[in-house]
């Protein structure tokens, strides 16, 4: 099979002149323009008429090659259009389809053009681009460069040499006392470099003289050292012996009252004391031998596991070890349960030091209170176990008086508010509850009151410091404290022991009145104790007038209520007495229910009030500075004074509101006192108040 021929048409582009010339002036129009191709241009000759030829005028010639390929497409449709007329008329259409694809061809030359330019003009800017990115790059390097340079420049200018760090002399001593050698301040008053360094060279050799002064002088240490090593040795061999010479002088110390040996070994224990317990000794044996010989001072417990007592921290490591050992060792030893750990805990918070400090108090009469400090590691608190041990004058301790002299309730409320059943520091709520624990009023028994004074013995201040975790003892809030702490110990015992011969007394139906106080009363009085007894809080509730009664409302279980019978005749007078454990400082509280033609009190009767109001309220003129803890007796002795002065006045009162005039009383009740007015005022006060200059009764203004 033949492979046909194709025979490619040459065309001959004419250029502009000469389509000029060759063109009739008829269809010089009409006639498209030709572009010469020579044939024997290669591929790459476009691209160099294309630098060559001129872009506008390129432009202008693609305009008007449009147009004229628009108006021969447009003449060659409307000839299509039109039925054929002639040959003359086909030949004619022929030429216009040459012209038309002549300038296709035209179009395809222009069209190239472009494309050619398009892509030079997109190397050129590909160029361009690439010579700024170069540009940019090596901006970039230079920049980096600056950096650098400027980065060592500031390590230059920050540099500091170790020679900044020795602290040399001074220019002026240096100069002084530099030898010109190394001075040489020729050069170097001019040159501060070389300055520099001559101050360095005579640094470096004050200190090579230094160092052997050093050694000369270390080896002078060293012949003293062994001569305190043999000094010290002697005289550790001499405490042996000064031992045996102390022990020997034991009976010595005893017959003359001073014992060193003792004093020796106390002030040896107490440095193994914890802080608190240490300012309580300290300051108590000071005060012991400035103001106060009746005290007694002694430190008791075990001295070995005290000084192997560890810190609080240790201890919880410990505990830590022993799980982990336990963990280890199951085989062994059993498993601690939970409630094992919780016992071991409540007992671990609860523990003391081992060491504890014992305070003696002695009063006249041979009558001993000692007091017996412990500390809690754990709480951090300070607690006080109470020991009263009755003198031989004390003959006999009262019924009544019982409670009073308990260990429980003598030092208590000894300050307002201080019970010594909860703990003052607020941290040992949350530690007890933490473990499932009760407050810790229910183990006073077991560990001792936590008082708050005694607190203040060791320089503990729980209120001052209340908003820190832990309070550290402070020598000053013992010393502070100690003073009045101790004479308010005093004054609560011997108030105590007073009170309880009054109670004796009043037991056996007789008011002892202090020989101080028998002025405040008058010679003669007719009523008397019949009974005194104790009654407990439910008794006192169950009493029918005290219902609604004001005073009623004043009993708490701090006090301890006494009742008392008077009776002068028919007259029966029922005094009940609410004592509080701070008495004296807090008076006893009295009501009065006088049973006599009727129940008689101060709900109903307006003298009895009168007569309360003379116990209650006017019992300063009773305390005197020796009468003081007999306030009680005196009272009491104000009380059947009173009745006397009640029952006389009734009677009188009733005859002259009978219009008799006269104020004697009956026979039953005979007016004995003398009287300035029986009755006064509104109110038919009577006079309750005793005047002992002139020994008679008035009525209190």
């Amino acid at each position: 099979m033949s492979v046909p021929t194709v025979k490619k048409r040459r065309i001959v582009s004419k250029t502009d002149d000469d389509q000029s010339s060759s063109s009739s002036p008829k269809r010089d129009s009409k006639k498209p323009v030709l572009i010469k191709v020579k044939r024997e241009h290669s591929p790459y000759d476009e691209e160099k008429e294309v630098g060559a030829r001129d872009m506008e005028k390129d432009l202008q010639l693609h305009n008007e090659t449009s147009m004229k390929l628009r108006s021969l497409m447009a003449d060659i449709h409307a000839h299509k259009s039109q039925e054929p007329s002639g040959t003359m008329k086909d030949a004619e259409m022929e030429e216009k389809q040459k012209e038309a694809a002549l300038l296709f061809v035209t179009m395809k030359k222009l069209n190239r053009m472009s494309h050619l330019r398009c892509k030079k003009a997109r190397d050129e800017t590909q160029g361009a681009k690439q010579k700024v990115d170069n540009l940019h790059l090596q901006l970039q390097n230079l920049l980096y460069e600056v950096m650098h340079l400027q980065k060592e420049i500031t390590k230059c200018l920050e540099f500091k040499s170790k020679d900044e760090d020795i602290e040399l002399v001074d220019v002026e001593t240096f100069f002084k006392e530099a030898p010109p050698s190394i001075s040489k301040p020729s050069t170097t008053k001019h040159d501060e470099h070389k300055l520099q360094l001559a101050r360095l060279d005579w640094e470096l050799e004050q200190r090579k003289r230094l160092a052997e002064q050093y050694k000369a002088r270390q080896g002078n240490r060293d012949g003293v050292a062994k001569c305190i090593h043999q000094k010290k040795d002697y005289l550790e061999s001499l405490q042996p012996r000064l031992t045996n010479i102390l022990e020997a002088t034991i009976p010595v110390q005893q017959y003359l009252s001073m014992p060193f040996n003792d004093i020796r070994s106390q002030h040896q224990l107490a440095k193994l004391l914890p802080r608190p317990l240490y300012f309580l000794y300290v300051q108590a044996n000071a005060y012991h031998e400035a103001c106060d010989g009746s005290m007694t001072l002694k430190i008791e417990g075990d001295a070995e596991t005290a000084s192997s007592t560890l810190s609080a921290s240790n201890e919880d490591e410990e505990d830590s070890d022993s799980d982990n050992e336990e963990s280890l060792s199951e085989s062994k030893r059993r498993r601690k349960t939970m409630g094992d750990k919780l016992e071991e805990q409540r007992q671990k918070i609860l523990a003391k030091h081992p060491l504890q400090v014992i305070m003696t108090l002695r009063f006249k009469g041979g009558t001993f209170l000692t007091l017996t400090f412990n500390y809690m590691m754990v709480l951090q608190i300070i607690t006080v176990n109470v020991e009263i041990k009755l003198g031989g004058t004390v003959q006999q301790v009262a019924n009544s008086a019982s409670g009073l002299l308990s260990p429980s309730n003598l030092l208590s409320l000894l300050f307002p508010g201080d019970d010594g059943k909860e703990s003052p520091n607020a941290t040992n709520a949350y530690q007890l509850s933490k473990i499932g624990m009760n407050d810790l009023a229910s183990y006073v028994g077991q560990i001792g009151h936590p008082y708050c004074w005694a607190q203040w013995f060791g320089g503990l201040d729980f209120l001052s410091d209340g908003d820190s975790n832990t309070v550290k003892a402070s020598a000053r809030v013992s010393n502070s404290h100690m003073e009045s702490t101790v004479k308010a110990l005093k004054a609560r015992v011997k108030a105590r022991l007073d009170l309880n011969r009054q109670l004796v007394s009043l037991e056996a139906k007789t008011i002892a009145v202090p020989a101080a106080s028998i002025n405040l009363f008058p010679t003669k009085i007719c009523s008397s104790l019949k009974s005194w007894t104790t009654i407990t809080a439910e008794d006192f509730q169950m009493i029918p007038f005290l219902r609604g009664h004001p005073s009623a409302d004043r009993l708490d279980g701090s006090h301890t209520i006494y009742q008392a019978m008077m009776e002068r005749r028919s007259a029966k007078l029922q005094v009940l007495i609410l004592l509080g454990l701070d008495y004296p400082n807090q008076p006893p509280h009295f009501i009065l229910n006088l049973q006599w033609q009727g129940q008689r009190n101060s709900n109903n009767d307006l003298h009895i009030r009168d007569m309360e109001a003379e116990l209650n309220i006017h019992y300063g003129e009773l305390i005197g500075k020796k009468t003081v803890n007999y306030l009680i007796t005196n009272q009491l002795q104000r009380v059947l004074m009173c009745l006397d002065v009640y029952l006389e006045t009734q009677q009188g009162r009733r005859r002259d509101q009978q219009g008799a005039g006269s104020t004697e009383g009956p026979s039953e009740f005979v007016m004995e006192k003398m009287y300035t007015r029986v009755t006064r005022g509104r109110n038919r006060s009577k006079p309750f108040k005793y005047n002992s200059l002139q020994g008679y009764f008035m009525q209190r203004l």
